[in-house]
């Protein structure tokens, strides 16, 4: 579909985008398009970290050291 696009007729394309919206609200979309990119990469990372921290923290063996059955009753 959009294999026969040529140059010249990108370039057309280019200056109805900027006579419509102008160089300055192009360039506020751009930074917010940035913006929400790096902050969906953010969440991304901190997801991994998480996933990567719940399984750590399931393949550890439980610890039976002090269970409640062991500890010494206190008598009144």
């Amino acid at each position: 579909m959009f294999a026969n696009i040529s140059w010249p007729q990108l370039l057309i394309i280019l200056v109805i985008v900027l006579a419509i919206f102008g160089t300055k609200r192009l360039r506020t979309l751009g930074s917010d398009l940035g913006s929400a990119v790096k902050g969906f990469r953010g969440a991304m990372k901190e997801a991994e970290e998480d996933k990567d921290q719940l399984q750590d923290d399931s393949q550890q063996d439980a610890n039976f050291e002090n269970t409640p059955v062991d500890e010494p009753r206190k008598e009144s």
